[in-house]
């Protein structure tokens, strides 16, 4: 099992946590999320060879990312704000994004928002409902053309 496997693990079951998670795993080349950085924890084997996950410390972020750029700064508090309650001002963070990040974010707010597992239901003229094919797919899938982690 890879460290970012471990992260998305760890991740799994909170649509908030999996977006921010991945946002760290895509975004410049997967830098972020990778073990060094003291916002993120790296897994390690007990003496009781019980196998502890790696994880990220979200609500860190905003004190340990201070030496970083600022584009780089508002995206990480972005990532964090998506996991834990670190507040972010859309308006001061969306227009410094590049291309290639505005598309991560658009894609980590529809998984967050669990767009991807939206229900089929429509409403016909009668009023009545019908359920469609299960599961819409995403509003805004992950791109496939970065360099993912």
């Amino acid at each position: 099992m890879t460290h970012a496997d471990d992260l998305r693990a760890w991740a799994r079951g909170s649509y908030t946590t999996e977006a921010a998670t991945e946002l760290l795993l895509k975004a410049f080349g997967g830098r972020f999320a990778a073990p060094g950085n003291p916002w993120v924890h790296t897994a390690s084997t007990t003496e009781e060879g019980y196998r502890e996950h790696a994880w990220i410390d979200f609500a860190s972020i905003p004190e340990e990312a201070g030496a970083l750029s600022g584009g780089e700064r508002r995206f990480l508090l972005l990532a964090a704000s998506l996991a834990e309650e670190v507040p972010v001002v859309l308006g001061d963070v969306v227009p410094g994004l590049d291309r290639e990040n505005l598309d991560l974010v658009l894609a980590a707010i529809a998984h967050a928002g669990g767009s991807h597992q939206h229900s089929d239901i429509r409403i016909n003229e009668d009023g009545s409902m019908t359920r469609g094919k299960g599961y819409l797919d995403s509003l805004h899938p992950w791109p496939r053309t970065l360099r993912a982690v």
